[in-house]
This record gives C-alpha cells, sequence and structure tokens, in this order.
C-alpha cells in the first residue's frame, strides 16, 4: 500500500512540473515588433502643415485705471455742513450742489456791506451838493477857493468809499454764494469724507468726484519698447508717440481675462524714463459708456509693436523637448517620420514661430508624437483642429 502511493504522488509531480514548464514557455514568447516596424501595418499619426505668413507681435503690459479728471471737492468757506445733496456714487454734473454750509453769519456780513454801500452813497451825494453850491461862490469869490478844493476832494473820497462799500457786498455775496458746495466737474462723486453737523474750512476734503467717460489708463513700457512704438508711430505717418492717436490702437483685457470692447489710443507720455527701471510711463484714454471701469482697477493694455514678414508658424503641440532642445517630427512625401531639431520663436496664440529647422509646407505630427520613432512608417491624417492664425492675428511677444 505504501509503495502504491509513493508511485501516485511521484506521478502527481510530474503533472505539476510539466504543467509549470508550458506557462514559462508560454510566458517568454516574444511579443511582435511595435506598429510601423517591417512587416507591421504603419502607425496612423495627425500632421498639420507649417504655414508662412506675417505675425503681428503685440507687447503687453500690466495697467492701472484712474479717472480722467479727479476734483477733491473743498469748501470755500468755514462753517458748519447743514446738508447733503447728493447720493454717495451718483453721478452729477458740473455746478450741482453736493454740500451746504450754514449761510446766516455769511448773510449777516452781507446785510451789513449792503448797509455801508448804502450810507457811502449818502455821503457822495452830499458831497456832490456841496460842490455843486460853492463852485459859482468860489468864482464870484464869496468863498476862498480852497473850500471848493476842499468840497472836490471830499467827494472824490466819498465816490471811493461807495466803491469800496460795493466790492464788500460783492465779496459778501461771493461767500453766501460758496455756502453751498458744488462739484466742478461732471462725474461720479465718492463717499462723503464729512458728514452734516461738522465744522469745516477751506482745507477740509468732503468727497471727490471722477470723470470716467472717458477713463484714463496708466501703464510702463521699457526703453526698447518705447523706441520701437516711436518707429511704427514715424512709418504710419505721425511724429511721435503723443500724437499717434488712432494710428496705434490699444486694447485692454480685464482682470476677469475679457478684452474691453472699446480701443484705446495714447494720450501722454512721460518727460523720462525711470533710472530704477528703465521704464517710460504712458497714459491711454479708453471711452467708457456706463462707467463700467472704475478707478484703481487692473488690466493689462496691449499694442501691436512689430511684424514678422514671412514667418513659418505651425501648432505649439507639435514642439518637444528633448534634453533641452525643441525638436519636432516631419513626414515626408514617402510617409516616413524623421526627427528634426528646431528653434523656437515667438508664440501666436496656439500656434508658435519656428525661426529655423523648419519649411513652410513641411508636414509635422500634432497627435501621437510619443509612439513615432525616427525612419517610422507612417498613416497621414489632417489634424482637424484649428489651423494656424491667419496673418493679422496678434501675437505675443517674448
Amino acid at each position: 500500500m505504501t509503495s502504491r502511493n509513493t508511485v501516485q504522488s511521484v506521478i502527481t509531480l510530474a503533472t505539476v512540473l510539466s504543467a509549470f514548464s508550458m506557462g514559462l514557455l508560454s510566458g517568454c514568447k516574444s511579443e511582435g515588433p511595435p506598429p510601423g516596424a517591417a512587416g507591421f501595418g504603419p502607425l496612423p499619426v495627425q500632421v498639420s502643415t507649417a504655414v508662412q505668413q506675417d505675425v503681428p507681435l503685440t507687447g503687453e503690459w500690466v495697467a492701472t485705471t484712474d479717472g480722467f479728471v479727479n476734483a477733491q471737492i473743498q469748501p470755500q468757506v468755514s462753517g458748519y455742513l447743514i446738508r447733503q445733496d447728493y447720493k454717495e456714487g451718483s453721478e452729477v454734473h458740473k455746478g450741482q450742489v453736493l454740500f451746504e454750509i450754514d449761510p446766516r453769519p455769511f448773510q449777516a456780513i452781507l446785510d451789513q456791506a449792503t448797509a455801508s454801500v448804502a450810507q457811502a452813497q449818502a455821503q457822495y451825494e452830499l458831497a456832490g451838493i456841496n460842490v455843486r453850491r460853492d463852485t459859482p461862490l468860489a468864482e464870484a469869490h464869496a468863498i476862498a477857493q480852497s473850500q471848493l478844493d476842499n468840497d472836490i476832494q471830499t467827494q472824490a473820497a466819498n465816490k471811493a468809499a461807495v466803491a469800496n462799500a460795493q466790492a464788500s457786498v460783492e465779496a459778501a455775496e461771493l461767500n453766501v454764494g460758496f455756502t453751498k458746495v458744488r462739484s466742478l466737474i461732471d462725474g461720479v462723486a465718492g463717499q462723503a469724507a464729512l458728514q452734516v453737523g461738522n465744522l469745516v474750512n477751506t482745507s477740509s476734503v468732503l468727497t471727490s468726484v471722477s470723470q470716467l467717460n472717458p477713463i484714463k489708463v496708466y501703464f510702463y513700457i521699457s526703453e526698447q519698447e518705447y523706441l520701437t512704438l516711436s518707429a511704427q508711430a514715424k512709418q504710419r505717418g505721425v511724429a511721435d508717440l503723443l500724437r499717434s492717436g488712432n494710428v496705434i490702437p490699444l486694447k485692454l483685457k480685464l482682470a476677469n481675462n475679457q478684452v474691453y470692447p472699446q480701443t484705446g489710443r495714447i494720450i501722454f507720455v512721460d518727460r523720462a524714463l525711470s533710472s530704477q527701471t528703465g521704464s517710460i510711463r504712458m497714459a491711454a484714454q479708453f471711452a467708457n459708456p456706463g462707467n463700467l471701469l472704475r478707478p484703481g482697477q487692473f488690466g493689462r493694455v496691449s499694442a501691436e509693436t512689430t511684424v514678422l514678414h514671412n514667418a513659418v508658424v505651425v501648432p505649439q503641440r507639435a514642439v518637444s523637448e528633448m534634453q533641452g532642445m525643441n525638436q519636432v517630427i516631419v513626414v515626408g512625401a514617402d510617409n516616413v517620420a524623421h526627427i528634426r531639431t528646431v528653434q523656437l520663436g515667438t508664440q501666436v496664440g496656439p500656434n508658435i514661430v519656428i525661426s529655423s529647422g523648419l519649411s513652410a509646407g513641411d508636414r509635422v505630427v500634432t497627435a501621437g508624437n510619443e509612439k513615432v520613432r525616427d525612419g517610422m512608417k507612417v498613416v497621414p491624417q489632417a489634424d482637424n483642429s484649428p489651423a494656424p492664425a491667419a496673418a493679422g492675428q496678434n501675437a505675443q511677444g517674448n
């Protein structure tokens, strides 16, 4: 019985070892060569054709908005605020009353000045009567000539007193008018800095009013960009940037990455470059209907700086980096792929300029790059993604 069990155990072990060996042999079978190798079908890839076109280069600069005119509203007389006549944050017009100061002290001064005019006028008329009475008497030598001379001098002095009193009335009337603090410009009024009941004087700032349509946008450009824009302005027939007007249109991208629909123009170029940054401050004017833009907002101003003529452009996804070198895969007329090293230029939206290493009309692989090897046979298929940008599209300079 024992010998029979031993024989069965040996048979079972041999069966297991045989099955294990078959598994090893099955696992050691070599995998077939990758697609595109000899004896296998070519690899399908998407390709795009390099195009030659003029590429406008666009400079872009950080910008901040400011009111076209910013007016601080200050009283011209001292007194207590008794009324606020505008709604904070609302549009106001030139001459509109914003605040009122207690007018009673100034009205009293006006009444006193008016009375002084009446008194001075009475003295002047009396002097005139004396001159008219004494003139024939002096001619008849009934009175001394000196008395007539005194009458004439008194009349002249009283006339001057009338004029002085009338000037006091005008000054008093102005002060009464100044108790109504008015806006000096059309614009949007800010929050009131002082409230009703406060004592104010001529150095107090009550609020600010900003003209927002048009609005002013400040930005800094480098010295090189300044020279490039100036040269472009001259090429377009204007003397300098300050007089460029609409010849160099400006675009404004807001904080939400939306392009502002209005086009701006340069209205200010600073007198000097900053020695610390090597940049120059400029300002642009943008129409602002509806007062969408407010002072203190940030954005990016852009303008066309120059044009690359006959540049070769391909989709940026066709370019890959390998050990610090930029490469593209070019598909020849025989549908054989070749890896080519290229020099990159300016980015043009989703595309990029190739400075060297590629010619217009070359087909480059845009999808499936990672599977393609040099010398591999491929099946090129047209890339249905958007084609390289047409001439005239904005480009971002390096």
